[in-house]
């Protein structure tokens, strides 16, 4: 097919592409950078200067391309979080998941594509209550300021009849620094309880399952998460002495709030992860890492 992915040097677009190339596709991805141009080009893509908030310059990209389906992978998280104010860190990320994917479908519906698979976030921001573990059924915890763009794109993906992956915490290479470091240095504590549970996904797993939403012409949602969630009390720890770092601080959760904020409070006392089994059963998603306690230990470079 002719692919199309918004997005092609971000985290997942560097191993989307490569894999979709292996397997045949003809890729069109974009970026904002022309000095990137050359590594899309080195993967065996087209690589396309795009600005995704700009409708003209999507129009355009799409209309050039006629692809058979769209990858929507646009984002611009920084690699530190303001974790106090994160409404700061996810505010451009937010325009790209709502003015972004109006822009794409825009885009598809001019150029007659027919297909589209975006991207979207299930980690430990599931609904906060009833049980740790939430399905495809279950909404998003609407209070979590990363949430609302979240929700636009399957309000606006799904009446297309595209595919939303709601990927897991990503990590590996180039997903892991942002984490590793301020574990290393002792600078992520363990807030209260850490009953808290998060879902995990390799990058490479995540661009495994994004191949074959593309392939399938998958539609409606997916978690895309590892077989393992658990609580932060389990993961950080064994992050910690995986990457040669002493054991996390424990720190009551009074103290954590006005020093990181309720973000951060929430991820680990409250947070609810999610389960892959809708898409391990309809598209047949076999996992490299099928927990993260193999991919930090095997998986995290």
């Amino acid at each position: 097919m002719k692919v199309f992915v918004a997005g092609g040097t971000g985290v997942i677009g560097r191993r989307l592409v490569p894999l979709l190339v292996a397997r045949g596709h003809e890729v069109t991805a974009t970026t904002t950078s022309a000095s990137k141009l050359g590594a899309l080009e080195g993967q065996g893509a087209k690589g396309v200067v795009m600005d995704g908030l700009d409708a003209m310059s999507v129009g355009e990209a799409v209309a050039s391309a006629r692809p058979d389906v769209i990858v929507h992978q646009m984002t611009s998280i920084p690699q530190q979080l303001d974790i106090k104010h994160p409404e700061r860190s996810f505010a451009q990320t937010n325009r790209l998941r709502t003015e972004g994917i109006d822009h794409l479908i825009a885009a598809a519906q001019a150029a007659g594509v027919p297909h589209l698979v975006a991207q979207s976030y299930a980690s430990w921001n599931g609904i906060r209550e009833g049980g740790w573990i939430k399905d495809e059924n279950d909404p998003l915890d609407p209070e979590h300021v990363a949430n609302s763009g979240l929700s636009h794109i399957e309000e606006a993906v799904l009446p297309f009849g595209g595919a939303v992956l709601r990927y897991g915490w990503l990590y590996g290479p180039g997903a892991s620094d942002g984490l590793v470091g301020p574990v290393r240095k002792r600078q992520f504590p363990l807030a209260g309880s850490g009953a808290g549970h998060t879902s995990w996904v390799h990058v490479d797993d995540a661009a495994t399952a994004t191949v074959l939403a593309v392939e399938q012409k998958a539609t409606g949602v997916y978690n895309i998460v590892d077989d393992d969630p658990a609580p932060v009390s389990q993961w950080l720890p064994y992050l910690a002495e995986k990457v040669g770092a002493k054991a996390p601080l424990r720190v009551p959760s009074w103290l954590v709030k006005p020093l990181a904020g309720e973000f951060v409070v929430w991820m680990m006392t409250q947070g609810r992860a999610f389960s892959n089994a809708k898409a391990k059963r309809e598209l047949g998603w076999d996992l490299q890492f099928p927990s993260w306690r193999q991919g930090f230990a095997e998986g995290l470079d």
